[in-house]
């Protein structure tokens, strides 16, 4: 979204847009963005120091979205129930310690209170039957209200990073439910250390350009200077993932570099050569992707919400949805064999090469399933079959219409729904999902 300023406001150069980004220490809404009432859809108000709305907000009848992340709220204004097309409300880094009862919108679809002070959520949460991705992580709560439980359309849940002393049963039969983060609270245990790994300094690697960044920290490329023992190839250039300190939407960085390590090794885990570390970061030395591997998915929008989309190029035969769908099921087996809950199974984290092979990254939203009882892990794996299943069906959703009709594409569609249950167990867990793989295969 382009950025507005405050005198385009004033004098009438924003009349008629849809969309208004304005971030200019603003410490109250000016009140001539009523003007654009018939028009506006999209306002953001990001990077404030604004503490309240005005009391008639709701005149913006056309608003659809509000961001008011990085501003000095402390409670959450309940203006906001009376917008009447209000559907995706954004509050994160503010000082909230309060949300009242009721002052959500009955259609809210997409709430996002990361990093705020909230030590418990209002039982009319549970009124939200429209509630599809709940970001949470970052909080104080203790516990969340049973009325959560209600909230059949929630899709993604984060709560991590959080005060919780036991684990939110609620929300393990909700029948949408399939991304779902909760390290980083007081009832988890921490993963295992991968002793293993050799442990290397900063001042061991000589750090390049940028590959990538993300909210948990920064991948640049990178050569030896000291190679540890028993590399294979200690001239071959790596990637360097450099943490960061702060919460992120998904919880805390540690809790994403510990879950990598406890992954281990695995043919579709991009491989991991080292722990890095100073006395003020952490890092992991990884192995330098190919440049032929390729993100297989675009994330979510305004307008999907909760699902992938796909650039408009992309296509896969009947026979590549296979191999990929199949590879996935092979990781999450090894992932599952580890008490690890990946927690954000989308085809925007896999990396795609021309033959179908497979590399699953982001662990910032995974968890350890190692303090749950049989039957909790047991319904946080069939949590995650249904991301499976959600996944499965998007990539056959771009194989050419002409191939849809084949025994395959019939077989693969069989699969995804009954991942996708809406009686959590009556989905068939990891194992049997390999096992129906191998007979496809086979035939």
């Amino acid at each position: 979204m382009n950025k507005h300023s405050l005198d385009d406001l004033k004098n009438g150069r924003l009349l008629g847009l849809r969309e208004i980004k304005i971030s200019e220490g603003l410490t109250e809404v000016p009140r001539e963005i009523f003007g654009l009432s018939e028009t506006l859809e999209i306002l953001d108000l990001s990077g404030n120091t604004l503490t309240a709305l005005p009391d008639d907000f709701a005149r913006l009848t056309h608003l659809k979205i509000l961001f008011l992340s990085n501003n000095d709220f402390t409670v959450f204004p309940k203006v906001l129930s009376q917008c009447p097309n209000l559907t995706m409300i954004g509050f994160k880094a503010n000082k909230l310690s309060e949300l009242p009862e009721h002052a959500l919108p009955q259609q809210t679809r997409w709430l996002i209170l990361t990093d705020n002070q909230l030590t418990q959520l209002p039982d009319s949460l549970g009124d939200l039957a429209q509630l599809q991705k709940l970001m949470l992580a970052g909080n104080q709560l203790r516990s969340l209200p049973p009325s959560i439980a209600q909230c059949h359309a929630l899709e993604l849940i984060r709560i991590s990073a959080n005060q919780l002393t036991a684990f939110p049963d609620a929300l393990l039969g909700l029948p949408k439910l399939a991304w779902f983060a909760f390290s980083g609270n007081p009832f988890c245990v921490p993963f295992p250390d991968n002793k293993a790994l050799p442990i290397v300094s900063f001042d061991d690697i000589s750090r390049g350009g940028i590959l990538g960044a993300g909210a948990s920290g920064i991948i640049t490329r990178g050569d030896w200077i000291n190679a540890p023992q028993g590399l294979d190839n200690p001239q071959a250039p790596i990637a360097v993932k450099t943490f960061k300190g702060a919460v992120t939407s998904d919880g805390y960085p540690q809790d994403e570099l510990a879950a990598s390590l406890a992954a281990g090794a695995h043919d579709g885990l991009i491989p991991i050569l080292a722990k890095v570390t100073s006395h003020t970061q952490t890092g992991l030395a990884l192995g330098l992707i190919d440049d032929g591997f390729t993100n297989l998915g675009q994330p979510p929008n305004f307008d999907t919400c909760t699902r992938d989309v796909f650039l408009e190029e992309t296509v896969f035969s009947p026979e590549q949805v296979l191999k990929m769908a199949q590879n996935l099921s092979r990781i999450l087996v090894h992932l599952r064999d580890r008490n690890i809950c990946h927690g954000d199974l989308y085809a925007h984290n896999i990396l795609v090469d021309a033959g179908g092979d497979i590399l699953l990254g982001d662990f910032g939203a995974a968890s350890n399933y190692a303090a749950l009882c049989p039957a909790q892990a047991q319904a946080l794996e069939a949590i995650e079959v249904r991301a499976f299943g959600c996944f499965l069906e998007d990539i056959l959703s771009v194989v050419p219409r002409e191939d849809r009709a084949v025994d395959l594409i019939s077989a693969l569609k069989d699969l995804y729904r009954e991942c996708q249950q809406s009686n959590v167990n009556q989905r068939p867990d990891f194992a049997k999902i390999q096992q129906h793989f191998l007979a496809l295969l086979v035939t």
